[in-house]
């Protein structure tokens, strides 16, 4: 039986970017040694890392005075290398999710932090708007894409401070405006890569601001001078990363990317809606996530969630179950998602309904 990855992380890749990592690991650029075993600093893996880092501009179109870093630690880490590195009095944050709301919590530990708006009493159901964004914050921080709650930001804010943005789930997804922002970071187990390597995209004059002591590991300017390489990289992930961009660039970029993400969760948010067994958990529709497509049964129906769980999981469904902490469903649609599933996905919740009729 054919399966259908919607895991939210780690997540689908493409068929090449499986292939190829595979074929790297058995015997990488011609070496006879695996991927897992060469040194980070052959002129093998040099190119590797060399490529990446210009797919990462080209793709992106990111300007001239931004570094790009593969780092470890995840996006967690970043919760506390952002304000290690650039908060010195204050900073701002949206808190639109689980994610945001880490972050905040570990910014809080480096100096004061301003909430400027927040739809946590909602259950996070919707993007807050009509927010004011303090003029002397050091940076404000949004996190564009927010997995359990399948709510996204869509399009690049205007900030007159410092933009910072956790784009885990949604970096590559759609076209972004890199100039407008001072700092985008994001783990790789999304729409890049498996788990194990974090990029960072930074501005490079932001730096250098604060008056604390950063240790070394925790300070970007390292990195940025040693070319990701002050320590041993993920270098299987970062492999596998480069072989997504390429096959994103052999699409079409981000441009048709976009246009597959649309028609995807428009095909599948069409059936949510008419579907009299269930409904969107996202209260603003412009506010629904392109990138995770969280939906419950709707309440008459409610005993019956188990019950389509199982049946789903029976045709092949893979990692709907929502997250633990909100329950429901979740079918993530990341790039490399082929339309067939979320197909398969939608004849899968008629044939339910109809099977209750």
């Amino acid at each position: 039986m054919k399966k259908y990855n919607f895991n939210a992380g780690p997540s689908v890749l493409s068929r090449e970017t499986i292939d190829n990592t595979v074929d790297a690991i058995k015997n990488f650029a011609g070496t006879e040694l695996s991927l897992m075993e060469v040194s980070h600093r052959s002129k093998e893996f040099q190119a590797v890392a060399d490529e990446t880092v210009a797919l990462f501009k080209e793709i992106l179109d990111i300007p001239d005075g931004y570094s790009v870093l593969f780092l470890g630690g995840g996006a967690s880490l970043q919760f506390c290398m952002v304000p290690y590195n650039l908060l010195e009095k204050k900073a701002a944050y949206l808190n639109t999710g689980t994610w945001a709301s880490k972050a905040q919590k570990e910014a809080k530990l480096f100096g004061e932090v301003i909430e400027v708006a927040s739809s946590k009493a909602d259950n996070f159901t919707y993007i807050p708007k009509n927010y004011t964004i303090p003029a002397d914050a050091d940076y404000f921080h949004i996190t564009t894409n927010n997995t359990i709650f399948g709510t996204e930001i869509h399009h690049d804010i205007d900030s007159s401070v410092t933009l910072v943005a956790d784009m885990s789930s949604d970096i590559f997804s759609r076209p972004i405006d890199v100039s407008k922002y001072g700092l985008i970071y994001g783990g790789a187990q999304k729409n890049l890569a498996p788990a194990g390597v974090t990029f960072v995209i930074v501005r490079d004059d932001i730096l250098g601001k604060v008056s604390r002591p950063i240790p070394t590991m925790l300070d970007y300017c390292t990195h940025i001078k040693d070319g990701s390489m002050f320590n041993t990289p993920p270098v299987v992930s970062v492999y596998a990363a480069l072989q997504t961009l390429k096959w994103l660039k052999s699409i079409g970029g981000l441009s048709e990317i976009y246009r597959r993400n649309r028609k995807k969760a428009a095909l599948l948010y069409a059936e949510i809606d008419r579907n009299k067994l269930f409904k969107g958990t996202v209260t603003v529709e412009e506010d629904r996530s392109l990138m995770n497509i969280c939906f419950v049964m709707n309440d008459e129906y409610k005993n019956l969630e188990a019950d389509f769980l199982q049946y789903a999981v029976s045709k092949g469904m893979v990692g709907l179950k929502g997250h633990r902490s909100v329950g429901g469903f979740r079918a993530s649609t990341y790039n490399a998602l082929p339309p067939e599933a979320v197909l398969a996905l939608i004849n899968c919740m008629q044939a339910f309904e109809n099977s209750i009729n």
